[in-house]
């Protein structure tokens, strides 16, 4: 099973102190709106959001179908396929993505300790 591009979300309280923060880590802006107060910065392979006042906790993300660079892949598992796995194996979703479409979905899970897994799928699916 292959997850896709992984990045972690935080949740910070002032978007510019935190991404003067991150900068000194040499994380460089890749994309996102600062005015709209989310960002995502990069460094090497490592990935992180940074949003202000639209999260209520840190989330971890996975895209599938996407690489570190936001390229699309071709051949990848769909976000739904992924559902289904995890379904099997007897996790719970909350919210599922709706098995009746194509395309940008998304659900979540919430682990044993209450930390947030978002599986976000922007792109159409794969076209194997």
């Amino acid at each position: 099973m292959d997850l896709g591009n992984f990045s972690v979300s935080l949740t910070v309280k002032d978007i510019e102190v935190s991404k003067a923060f991150y900068e000194k880590l040499d994380f460089k802006e890749v994309g996102g709106k600062l005015q709209e107060n989310w960002i995502v910065l990069q460094n090497g392979n490592a990935r992180i959001g940074l949003f202000q006042g639209m999260l209520d906790k840190n989330i971890m993300t996975f895209n599938p179908g996407w690489t570190k660079d936001k390229e699309t892949l071709r051949d990848f598992q769909d976000v739904r396929e992924l559902q289904r796995i995890l379904k099997a194996r007897g996790l719970t979703m909350t919210p599922e993505a709706d098995e009746t479409t194509e395309g940008p979905a998304y659900f979540m899970l919430t682990d044993p300790d209450g930390n947030t897994l978002l599986f976000d799928q922007h792109v159409p699916g794969p076209t194997r």
